[in-house]
């Protein structure tokens, strides 16, 4: 049973899964943020141009 427990504690596998799923987070993070702030600047762009056509 130690030796179980030896080997549970020494494997690091699950660290690098964790590792990657925090880069996949602020990847992510930071595509909403831009899409968020280019959806902003669509939106003022569509509204110059609808208030021009009308």
């Amino acid at each position: 049973m130690r030796r179980l427990l030896k080997i549970f504690f020494k494997d690091e596998s699950g660290a690098t899964a964790i590792e990657y799923c925090l880069i996949a987070m602020g990847i992510g993070i930071v595509i909403v943020g831009a899409v968020n702030g280019v959806g902003t600047a669509l939106s003022t762009k569509f509204d110059t141009v609808s208030t021009s056509l009308k």
